[in-house]
């Protein structure tokens, strides 16, 4: 056995050094039972400085994601910035965190928090004074497999648009960057230039040195006993020494931040998970190196590795089945006093990576351990954190959940700070909303998605990524039993969701792959079934509001830029940011007079919800605001001939001139009550039908009986995104968001801006219409072989980046690629040459008019001018 394997010392000290910063304690048994720090002692010696009893923002947690936002708060101007720390700062996860930094992440707009919180950690030492350890050799991530390398050229390409420097490397390259290594395996590189390793304890202390050279007070000890709102939306914040008023509270409580939101009734869906990392005594091949190895990240092995002196730091993620959750904090809560303890370290758990890691570099057989970390770090289901104001209660925010606290640190203080200070997010994060989560996330779905999470954490990252831990959680549609065995189910906001179905010879299951895989065709069957008979798609997932009282009319001419759509009928609107960008995308049905039916993406349901209410109690409307997203099931039903079989079970007129386009009735169908609307996403004649979720499956297998002759069947959500794409339908979430205005993203139809109500963003749209646009979205066919766009995709011409694609898919109706994508205005016109990035090849791309395919109510209405001029 290796020196590596039978060496183990377990000495650490408590102090921090900015060439490291990897912590030490005293040699001792490292478990997780509490230890006392000593006597507060009254509030005055404890805390050596005036109490303040008001603040304009309390941020409850002193990690370097709370220090990260009292220093910009501050710097950006905020007045009376109050931290409240229980113990000591970086007491909790960071004073621990191996500190590893990387502009790399594989979504969109994370690239921002990280390449924010790197240019930060660049100059916070000659800013503050405070030296912060910050090394930047670099970072290599290694590919040893085939789909490791289509991993690496799929990110590439969503790279090249942002100002993040990536490059795909060889074997060669690799090795100069880490001359170490075990080179026979690599077969490719992502390097990113300028990542490194940031000691946690100096960045958090200089930090917190910034934050009060700009004017924010720091207390501690200073732990929050209570949480009280106020009628105004203000908070009382309850500590030993005292209560303060605050206009506004942050949770950035770490693995805390649990029991903080206890104290007003919520869950927080965050679990400590144990993480170890091992540091290495001197390595000789190290110390004779002229210069610093750039980190690395093996992902076939699932391990991170450093230099760390003249030695090597290495931290694995071992699989599901071996992690280990905290799950007694969550039942119990957190041991007091606990905050600068470890948990007995484990190597067994992590020896199948500590061996891969030697067979990557050798040198480590040699090496001897010197320290092994075992601390608690915090996770959410989905691994990202929760950033951003809380539905549910006024002007309480959240900025926890950080598996990675130290790189999001400086950019998530940056952007909740922005976010606060201006009244809107700087830009789009919605990934990382805390009210992507309800009450269906417990604790057993919480852990099973926590260890998943964890055990998954280097997995390859495929295109439309489906994980099943947890699922079906308790929230599934009255067809689901109906419907799981029959399709492969997409997850969306605690919901499962039909994706595509199998048939007889198909290929089943789900087998991701950056090509065209098993769905392809099935897909495309389903898209010809709506084209040209009629199918059923399960819409429950929608969120789905009640709005009435006495000035919902107000409210929602406030809120929304489109005018207001008349008693039994139906308009798409768009709520707006004070700068004119897009918040969201609602259907709008005006039910009886003052009483509005609102309906708007799964993802987008709490989101939506929150900032609403907001908008209700700053402005003091009348209103009552009620969810009943969990209440009303939805089918939707399109195609020609999906009137003939809604005919059959209804005595309503169901004709084009009964019934008519964006048209809202209720009706009886099969004997149950039912709100029909006349409008499909598909483009094509069809209903969406509302219900009590309880009568959802006995209407659906109405339907499929009654619709036998005219040949209908199922779809799913993957039909429905190439069929909206054919007919130039825009998607929230993807054409426009917090980062596009409604003009660019060619949403003029929908804009009034001559509507005499002031509604939210209006100002900011005057204006950016006087000045003109720089881009605008176009509608792009993409010449292709078996890759399809998908989004986020690099735009070329003539050898420069000068664009992004917002979505993507294949025309089964065209047979050919489309996508949407923002280019400058010069680039805008029909026939215009651009290239598309795909797995690192650029596809010849060609602007064309938009729609491909006309909407069935367009073709209906040329139908008949057709006959009248006849």
């Amino acid at each position: 056995m290796s020196r590596i394997l039978n060496l183990i010392s377990i000495q650490l000290r408590k102090d921090f050094s900015a060439c490291g910063g990897i912590p030490r304690l005293p040699a001792r048994t490292i478990c997780c039972t509490a230890r006392k720090h000593g006597e507060e002692g009254d509030a005055a010696s404890a805390l050596g400085k005036r109490w303040k009893d008001t603040a304009d923002t309390v941020i409850i947690g002193g990690g370097c994601v709370g220090a990260s936002l009292a220093y910009h708060l501050a710097k950006g101007g905020v007045k009376d910035v109050v931290l409240l720390e229980k113990s000591e700062l970086t007491a909790g996860s960071t004073w621990h965190a191996a500190g590893l930094t990387t502009y790399y992440h594989p979504g969109i707009n994370l690239k921002k928090v990280h390449f924010d919180s790197i240019k930060l950690y660049e100059t916070l030492e000659a800013e503050t004074g405070q030296a912060v350890g910050f090394h930047q050799p670099g970072s290599v991530r290694i590919a040893s497999t085939a789909a490791r390398v289509d991993e690496m050229k799929y990110q590439m390409t969503r790279t090249h648009w942002h100002v993040t420097p990536q490059y795909f490397i060889g074997p060669e390259k690799v090795h100069e960057l880490f001359p170490l290594l075990n080179i026979d395996k690599v077969l490719a590189g992502l390097y990113t230039p300028g990542d490194g390793h940031i000691d946690p304890y100096s960045l958090t202390m200089a930090l917190a040195a910034g934050a009060r050279m700009y004017g924010a007070q720091i207390y501690n000890p200073a732990p929050v006993t209570g949480l009280d709102p106020t009628a105004d939306g203000k908070w009382d914040v309850q500590t030993p020494h005292g209560t303060i008023r605050a206009n506004r509270i942050v949770n950035t409580a770490g693995f805390w931040a649990r029991e903080v939101g206890q104290m007003i009734g919520f869950q927080h869906p965050t679990i400590p998970v144990h993480h170890q990392y091992v540091v290495t005594a001197t390595v000789p091949e190290v110390k004779a190196l002229k210069k610093e190895l750039a980190v690395i990240r093996d992902l076939e092995g699932s391990y991170y590795l450093r230099q760390e002196r003249d030695g090597l730091l290495f931290g694995p993620y071992e699989k599901m089945e071996k992690m280990v959750l905290q799950d007694s904090w969550v039942r119990d809560g957190v041991p007091p006093g606990f905050g600068k303890e470890l948990f007995e370290s484990d190597l067994d758990r992590i020896m199948e990576h500590v061996e891969m890691a030697m067979d990557m570099v050798p040198v480590l057989k040699k090496a001897d351990i010197i320290n092994v970390v075992s601390g608690p770090i915090t996770y959410t289901p989905d691994l990202l954190p929760m950033v951003g104001p809380h539905q549910g209660f006024r002007n309480y925010w959240t900025a926890i959940g950080f598996g990675y606290g130290v790189i999001h640190a400086g950019g998530i203080g940056k952007f909740l700070s922005d976010w606060i200070r201006n009244g809107e997010p700087p830009y789009d994060l919605i990934e990382c909303d805390p009210n992507r989560y309800g009450k269906w996330t417990d604790v057993p779905f919480m852990c099973a998605k926590a260890r998943e999470s964890y055990g998954f954490n280097n997995v390859v990252g495929y295109p439309k990524e489906e994980r099943f831990g947890g699922r079906p959680t308790s929230r599934t549609s009255g067809v689901y039993e109906l419907l799981k065995d029959k399709c492969s189910m997409g997850f969306h906001a605690g919901w499962e969701q039909p994706h595509w179905f199998y048939k007889p010879g198909d290929d089943t299951g789900y087998k991701p792959s950056f090509r065209r895989t098993n769905w392809f065709g099935p897909v495309g069957r389903e898209c010809r079934l709506v084209m040209e008979k009629v199918g059923v798609i399960d819409l429950t997932p929608f969120g789905k509001f009640i709005v009435k009282g006495k000035d919902s009319l107000k409210l929602l001419d406030r809120l929304f830029a489109n005018t207001l759509p008349k008693v039994g009928q139906t308009n798409i609107s768009h709520m707006l940011t004070p700068a004119g960008r897009v918040f969201a995308e609602v259907t709008i049905t005006q039910l009886t007079p003052g009483e509005f039916l609102l309906v708007t993406g799964s993802g987008s349901e709490l989101h939506d919800l929150r900032w609403m209410e907001a908008e209700a109690a700053e402005g003091r409307y009348d209103v009552d605001i009620r969810n009943v997203t969990d209440d009303v099931g939805v089918l939707g039903i399109a195609g020609p001939n999906s009137r003939k079989v809604l005919q059959k079970l209804t005595d309503e007129d169901m004709s084009d001139g009964g019934f008519k386009f964006l048209h809202c009735r209720n009706i009886q169908l099969a004997g149950v009550p039912v709100r029909a609307i006349r409008i499909s996403y598909t483009g094509e004649l069809g209903w969406e039908l509302y219900m009590d979720q309880k009568n959802l499956a006995a209407v659906y297998q109405a339907m499929m009986a009654a619709g036998k002759d005219e040949g209908i069947d199922n779809f799913g959500t993957y039909a429905m995104a190439s069929l909206r794409l054919e007919k130039g339908f825009r998607g929230w979430g993807a054409e426009m968001n917090c980062d596009t205005n409604p003009l660019e993203a060619g949403l003029d139809y929908f804009i009034k801006l001559n509507k005499p109500a002031d509604f939210i963003g209006k100002a900011a749209l005057q204006e950016i219409k006087a000045k003109g646009l720089k881009r605008k979205l176009s509608y792009l066919s993409v010449r292709t072989d078996d890759v399809d766009p998908e989004g986020n995709e690099t735009i070329w011409f003539n050898g420069k980046v000068v664009g992004n694609t917002t979505s993507g898919a294949y025309s089964y109706s065209s047979q050919q690629s489309l996508a949407f994508g923002y280019l400058p205005l010069e680039l805008c016109s029909v026939g215009q040459q651009v290239e598309v990035e795909l797995l690192g090849k650029k596809n010849p791309a060609t602007v064309i008019q938009e729609p491909l395919v006309l909407t069935e109510p367009t073709r209906t209405r040329l139908a008949k001018k057709g006959k009248a001029k006849a």
